[in-house]
């Protein structure tokens, strides 16, 4: 069962709409625009556009729609890849819509996300993602929630190391000074800071001015 965004007890919505007993791989995970920003607000026109073509950007047969308290959110599937947009109407088929991006900082992630998607929806080309990880940051946040499982199980340190980087690394003495412990330290640290909220930092790119 899908279930809809909480109130956040601030007068917004959750982060995202997902049924918590089910895997994330099995079901589609809806993000707000105000923490994935590569989501791109949209709405309905009725002004007369370039060709007067209706897009076809809500072809609903090729993606998913939900219905929360802020409004409507989408995950569209154009051609290969997954499009994620938010209206504040409820969404038409045949309808123009137009992309509405505010002036603030995620306007970089949010104007290359729907120019992303104009170049989908016309056949063109679209290009690399705007932030994507890089693949020794991917295996390393891996190895991170690994670490946190195993131990959340009540694995210790060096059991740990031992499954991470082989035991034939790991000597018999001396261990508590050994750096692969030290190393699993970090990794357990790393991934208990993604658990408690750190994970939202990986959908935005580090801002250049910080």
């Amino acid at each position: 069962m899908e279930r809809q965004p909480r109130n956040s007890g601030g007068g917004g919505v959750s982060a995202f709409a997902h049924d918590p007993q089910g895997s994330c791989g099995e079901q589609a995970i809806f993000w707000a625009p105000e923490v994935l920003p590569t989501v791109v607000p949209v709405a309905a026109t009725t002004s007369r556009l370039k060709g007067d073509t209706p897009q076809p950007l809500l072809d609903l047969a090729a993606g998913q729609v939900r219905r929360a308290s802020d409004g409507w959110h989408a995950i569209l599937r154009v051609r290969t890849l997954e499009h994620r947009v938010w209206l504040k109407e409820p969404p038409a088929i045949g309808t123009n819509y137009v992309a509405e991006l505010p002036f603030d900082s995620d306007f970089d992630a949010r104007a290359y996300a729907a120019r992303r998607l104009w170049r989908a929806i016309n056949g063109r080309t679209l290009g690399p993602g705007f932030h994507e990880l890089s693949k020794q940051r991917r295996e390393r946040l891996s190895a991170a929630i690994r670490a946190l499982d195993a131990r959340n199980s009540g694995g210790t340190y060096r059991s740990i190391a031992e499954a991470l980087f082989s035991k034939k690394h790991i000597p018999d003495r001396p261990w508590k000074t050994h750096d692969l412990r030290n190393r699993t330290i970090r990794l357990v640290q790393s991934g208990l800071a993604l658990m408690r909220g750190g994970y939202r930092e990986l959908l935005r790119p580090k801002r250049r001015d910080k």
